[in-house]
């Protein structure tokens, strides 16, 4: 049982909420770019347009991102939402440790939040964290 003094509910409800407002705003970007592109430094740049120019699934990646943070605001199929979000977070932390060190800040945010989410939910996950998983009934 987690302790509740490290995950008060208003906590994890503010939490929830930033996190889904962050990958609402930034599903939404990625579909609509409303929002202003910020200079990034050369190698950043060409490593962005590669992406464009060879098709990758980026629709696919704002859709996930947008999924994921209407679920968080809505409270629903939060642990799913959470774990979405983790390979994103994961490329976005990559993405500027590599090639854009001086913007970071936003993804180690998410990356906080979400950490500190997917422990507060850890209940959500504990049967797919066994070692010797027990099989579905026929």
């Amino acid at each position: 049982m987690l302790n509740h003094s490290l995950f008060p509910k208003k906590v994890v409800t503010v939490s929830r909420f930033l996190l889904g407002f962050m990958f609402f705003v930034f599903g939404l970007n990625g579909f609509f770019h409303f929002l202003p592109q910020p200079a990034m430094p050369e190698q950043a740049a060409q490593f962005m347009g590669a992406l464009v120019q060879s098709g990758y699934m980026m629709p696919l990646v704002f859709a996930v991102q947008l999924f994921a943070g209407i679920s968080l605001l809505a409270n629903r199929f939060v642990p799913l939402a959470l774990i979405l979000l983790v390979p994103v977070i994961v490329n976005i932390i990559g993405f500027h440790l590599s090639l854009a060190p001086a913007s970071i800040v936003p993804g180690v945010v998410a990356a906080v939040l979400n950490l500190y989410l997917l422990v507060a939910y850890l209940p959500a996950y504990k049967p797919m964290l066994r070692v010797q998983p027990t099989r579905p009934e026929s």
